[in-house]
């Protein structure tokens, strides 16, 4: 029997929406993109689908029937690090903003560029693939800090951090340029992978959340500084 390379299995997306049009325009094109697409109708199906497929990525609509899709991003994150990109109507600023808070890796607007959604689920598949093994660059220590990119590892003294792949991926960009300032531009760029300008948000409730789990972790430990009107470094004992 043939077993399949880890790099030609299709990722599976599972995409949550109870309204037909936008569940048939995205299957179709992550079909057409080589995707395996899985669909759920409401949030307590996504909930069992997504525990019971573990898919790589969930297309995640905020208004659902049953349990709506703030929920279900809390319900997750607390167990598992799967990627979210939500989706959200023009007017749901607040509810896009608890969403990111809550632990959602991106976000798309209705009505959405499906060119643009395809870009954005392309780059957060990315954060989810293994570095080659030997790549320059693949361990750093700063401080306490230890991250090694090949084993997706990040410790904190002797602490193992419990981080999402965009966390992790956050962490690795602000511990490799060494106590630099990057503004949020560079880490929008560099992290999310946009080379257009994005909302400036995702990075400072990713920062919030990375910045907690540090805390929590090691309260003398490494932290996030803000440099008011440029952007973040990371800092701590003995870092730098």
């Amino acid at each position: 029997m043939e077993i399949m390379a880890a790099e030609t299995i299709p990722k599976k997306i599972l995409v949550v929406d109870d309204e037909q049009p936008i569940v048939d325009v995205l299957s179709y094109n992550l079909r057409r993109a080589n995707y395996q697409v899985l669909i759920a109708r409401d949030g307590q199906q996504a909930l069992a689908m997504a525990r019971r497929e573990e898919p790589d990525l969930i297309i995640l609509d905020l208004m659902l029937p049953r349990l709506d899709g703030l929920e279900v991003c809390r319900a997750l994150r607390r167990e598992r690090d799967t990627a979210i990109i939500m989706l959200t109507a023009r007017d749901a600023e607040v509810d896009r903003v608890v969403g990111l808070e809550l632990g959602a890796d991106d976000y798309v607007v209705k009505p959405f560029s499906v060119r643009e959604l395809m870009a954005r689920v392309k780059n957060v598949l990315r954060r989810t693939r293994p570095r080659p093994v030997g790549e320059p660059g693949q361990v750093v220590q700063t401080g306490t800090l230890l991250i090694d990119a090949g084993r997706h590892e990040a410790r904190l003294g002797a602490v193992l951090l419990e981080l999402t792949a965009l966390e992790f991926e956050l962490l690795f960009t602000l511990a490799r340029h060494g106590g630099q300032v990057l503004s949020r531009e560079q880490l929008l760029e560099q992290v999310w992978g946009y080379t257009y300008h994005g909302d400036l948000r995702v990075v400072d409730a990713a920062i919030k959340r990375l910045r907690r789990k540090l805390r929590q972790a090691a309260p003398e430990g490494s932290v996030i500084e803000t440099v008011r009107g440029v952007g973040y470094r990371l800092t701590g004992p003995g870092a730098g």
